[in-house]
């Protein structure tokens, strides 16, 4: 009997994050398809998940970005594409892309790529690095700003370059699942007293997520007024915002929650969302969370956000890095109706359900593959 051909998705590893995430979601549409998917990383917790769909793993050194390892995990992948039939190699990060790569020359398979990131180049060598990622015989890109970067940065023909956006599964994230006694014990649990506004930042605690912004925006805020910031990061950065906090006078008006395992919960007790990068995200996949939880939702008015917020109408952008902005634009919807406000996450969430939906993005990545395959 012949098999389905197989596609074979490489990452580094399956700890968790959103490729992790879009990796498992698409291994499940694979399979769906009648294809056979099969992933390569070096593990993790999320392995388990793809158990659960009867998803093969191969466990392989892909975290890592030594140049002998690179070169041997080509060799190892190539030896699996061969032997699994394998037509179709997704990478979908730089250091086993490149492994990737080479596999993919070696056997005759296709080679896609998913740009997952901006990709910094503050070092020599480090277009040559990032390059690999634009080498796909389809690159996906996973927002206008990053096919943008692509061909400019690049020189990747418009005609290689797939745009398929992030997806967020509306029946994870549903307002209507989540009870109103959750939604009270969590806002509760962050402190907040009945009345008070609760905005929240869901994202790393890292500088250029722009937790400090918030924080100095929240100074200018009324004090029923409080931050949560939700999300783990360095214990060093948690530390200057505390203190940041104390030296604007802000009390127990900020709460550093750490990561959420629940966070279509956490987003569902938020009275208004914020997203306040410094730098251009390449998607921004807590705005369209947060959206599908029809949460008002402000963000920062560069990369990726700029195409899944349409100001006023599903959220509303502002300038990044600018904490009086932000305060006004925080105060402005604070004021509003509570109709009104909610009218706009309404908007958001159908927005998500027509055009950022995860059955969107694995339909429009199971077209590329067809497209390879003939």
């Amino acid at each position: 009997m012949t098999l389905p051909p197989a596609v074979l998705q490489v990452l580094p590893a399956l700890a968790s994050g959103g490729v992790e995430r879009g990796t498992i979601e698409i291994a499940e549409a694979i399979r769906d398809a009648g294809l056979r998917p099969i992933v390569a990383s070096a593990g993790g917790a999320l392995v388990a998940d793809l158990a659960a769909l009867g998803v093969p793993h191969v466990t392989l050194p892909l975290a890592t970005k030594s140049p002998l390892a690179i070169w041997r995990n080509a060799a190892a992948l190539a030896a699996l594409a061969r032997g699994q039939g394998v037509r179709i190699i997704h990478a979908r990060s730089r250091a086993p892309a490149w492994s990737a790569l080479l596999a993919a020359r070696r056997t005759g398979a296709a080679f896609v790529t998913t740009y997952h990131g901006a990709y910094n180049e503050n070092l020599p060598g480090k277009r040559l690095y990032n390059s690999v990622m634009a080498r796909g015989d389809r690159v996906i890109a996973i927002s206008r700003f990053i096919a943008e970067l692509i061909e400019a940065r690049h020189g990747v023909p418009a005609a290689r370059i797939r745009l398929i956006p992030r997806g967020v599964d509306p029946r994870r994230f549903d307002p209507a699942a989540v009870p109103a006694e959750a939604i009270a014990a969590q806002r509760a649990a962050w402190g907040a007293a009945p009345g008070e506004a609760v905005i929240l930042l869901p994202g790393r605690l890292t500088r250029w997520k722009g937790q400090a912004v918030l924080v100095q925006a929240l100074a200018h805020l009324p004090s029923h007024t409080r931050v949560v910031l939700a999300g783990g990061g360095r214990e060093g950065f948690r530390d200057e915002l505390l203190a940041l906090a104390a030296r604007l006078g802000l009390g127990d008006r900020l709460r550093i929650a750490g990561h959420v395992p629940e966070l279509a919960l956490a987003l569902a007790a938020a009275d208004i969302v914020v997203h306040a990068s410094t730098d251009p995200e390449a998607f921004g996949r807590t705005v369209i969370e947060a959206q599908a939880m029809a949460r008002p939702v402000i963000a920062a008015d560069l990369g990726g956000p700029r195409e899944t917020v349409e100001h006023g109408v599903t959220g509303w952008r502002v300038p990044p890095g600018d904490p009086a902005a932000l305060a006004a634009l925080l105060a402005q919807v604070l004021a509003m109706p509570e109709a009104a406000r909610q009218a706009v996450g309404d908007a958001a969430r159908q927005s998500v359900l027509r055009h950022y939906s995860t059955g969107a993005m694995q339909a429009a990545t199971l077209d590329v593959y067809r497209e390879l395959l003939g």
